[in-house]
């Protein structure tokens, strides 16, 4: 293939898919990350997209933060099956904080209604699905409430988290690269999220392979952070092999 061809195909995948990244590219068209990031910079100079850290986007898309029920929408098939997997890493009669997230909530929603376990979570979604389990010993932490997420945030939120040593964390993401880590487009959530993983004392990250190579504006955390990572089959090898060299355990579903 011709590089005016590949670039015209990469523009095809960018207007179709909202984004487009280095490395699954350079995977897809079989060359290197270097020539992705030359056809990248054509495209750029042409007006038809704007480069961003690991990809691009196209010309004149704003990085709008989705709201609760587009993201309970999206990929909901590969998130179930996330969900499920996640069930594995709760630990037996033990204690877990659970992020703001439409994945994490998935995981709620799938917790047997016998298991004794101790839940903290600052997300208000999680906490409604959980209220009826007798066997868990639920606490909701508080703070002021987003909106969009649906998640407590600011210092409340802070000195909850600083307070306790919880056996998993599971968490959530808008975005993750192995080089830049995990990202949320909001400098609040961010904090709360870095609060949690150090409440923790060991971090399972549920997201799907629609997040890899998405860069967000607050970073929160690298993957030297996260034990496990349990995402869906469509996650690109490059990116897989990249994650796993940071020392994090892969697990697609």
């Amino acid at each position: 293939m011709y590089a005016p061809e590949r670039q015209q195909e990469i523009l095809r995948l960018a207007r179709e898919a909202g984004r487009v990244d280095v490395l699954s590219l350079a995977d897809r068209f079989q060359v290197t990350a270097e020539t992705v990031r030359r056809d990248l910079k054509a495209l750029d100079r042409a007006g038809l997209v704007r480069r961003v850290h690991g990809g691009a986007i196209p010309a004149g898309r704003l990085a709008f933060e989705p709201d609760l029920t587009e993201r309970e929408a999206t990929a909901a098939d590969e998130k179930d099956r996330i969900a499920a997997a996640a069930l594995a890493e709760l630990p037996d009669g033990g204690s877990v904080v659970l992020d703001a997230g439409s994945t994490v909530a998935r995981l709620a929603a799938a917790i047997p209604v016998d298991i004794a376990l101790t839940v903290v979570t600052h997300a208000l979604p999680v906490a409604a699905r959980l209220a009826d389990h007798t066997g868990i010993d639920l606490h909701l932490v508080g703070g002021r409430v987003r909106h969009r997420t649906r998640a407590a945030v600011d210092a409340w939120a802070l000195r909850a988290y600083a307070e306790i040593r919880a056996d998993v964390l599971f968490l959530a993401t808008n975005g993750f690269t192995a080089e830049g880590g995990l990202t949320t487009p909001d400098l609040a959530e961010a904090a709360v999220k870095r609060a949690a993983v150090a409440a923790a004392r060991r971090v399972v990250l549920l997201a799907d392979s629609a997040k890899a190579g998405q860069e967000h504006f607050a970073r929160f955390g690298s993957f030297a952070d996260v034990d496990l990572l349990i995402t869906d089959a469509g996650l690109a090898p490059a990116h897989q092999a990249a994650i796993e060299a940071t020392g994090t355990e892969v697990v697609l579903v």
